[in-house]
C-alpha cells in the first residue's frame, strides 16, 4: 500500500469482512484498519438504520473516521427472512437451517442488502448495495464465509463461495464499498 493511503477504522469482528474490504479498496488508496468493538446494536426492521446509528455512536466514542456496515439475506419464499436478523440466524442455524426452511419450496429467489454508513466529523454517509439471486438447493464448499455456499448470484450457475475471484466485484458489500471509494476519491478531504 503506497504511503499516501488513507487509513480508516472498520468495526467490526469479522475478518474475512475486512479482508474483502481492502481488497476492494486498495485502487482508491484507502486501507482499512479492523477494529473489534462491542457495543449494543440497535433493534431495527432496517440494515441502513442499524449501520447508521451503530456509525454514529462509534464516531461518537473513537473520534475518527470509521465504517460500519451490515448485510442481509431476505428471502422471498420466507417473506425476508432472515433480513436484519441474518448474522444472528446463521450462528443459531447456519446454511444448514435455511435450506430446511425452502426444503418444500419452489421459490428460491433471494437478495442480499449490504448497508456501509461512513462516519466523520461532518456526519454518516450510507452506501447501499444489492445483489439478487437464488437460494442453491444444496450447500456448495470453497471460498467465501456466511451464506456464500448458498447463494447463486443473478447470471450464474453457482454460489459465492465457488466464485471467489468475481465475488467481489459482483457481491452486494463489494458494489457498497466500491460506491463509497469512488465517493473518497471526489471528495478527497472526507
Amino acid at each position: 500500500m503506497c504511503p499516501s493511503s488513507r487509513k480508516i477504522l472498520l468495526l467490526t469482528s469479522n475478518h474475512h469482512k475486512c479482508a474483502e474490504a481492502n481488497m476492494i479498496l486498495k485502487p482508491y488508496s484507502i486501507k482499512i484498519i479492523q477494529k473489534s468493538a462491542k457495543g449494543i446494536e440497535i433493534q431495527s426492521d432496517s440494515i441502513e438504520e442499524v449501520a447508521r446509528v451503530c456509525a454514529k455512536n462509534a464516531y461518537s466514542k473513537f473520534r475518527v473516521p470509521l465504517l460500519v456496515e451490515d448485510s442481509g439475506l431476505f428471502v422471498d419464499a420466507l417473506r425476508g427472512f432472515p433480513g436484519v436478523y441474518s448474522s444472528a440466524i446463521y450462528k443459531q442455524v447456519g446454511c444448514e437451517g435455511i435450506l430446511r426452511l425452502l426444503a418444500q419450496k419452489r421459490q428460491r429467489s433471494a437478495k442480499f442488502v449490504c448497508a456501509l454508513a461512513y462516519a466523520n466529523s461532518s456526519g454518516v454517509r450510507l452506501f447501499r448495495g444489492v445483489v439478487h439471486g437464488t437460494i442453491a438447493s444444496r450447500i456448495h464448499t470453497g471460498a467465501g464465509f456466511g451464506y456464500d455456499p448458498i447463494f447463486i448470484p443473478k447470471g450464474y450457475s453457482k454460489p459465492f463461495s465457488a466464485l471467489p475471484k468475481v465475488k467481489a466485484s459482483l457481491s452486494h458489500r463489494g458494489r457498497a464499498f466500491v460506491y463509497f471509494g469512488r465517493f473518497m476519491m471526489k471528495n478527497k478531504s472526507s
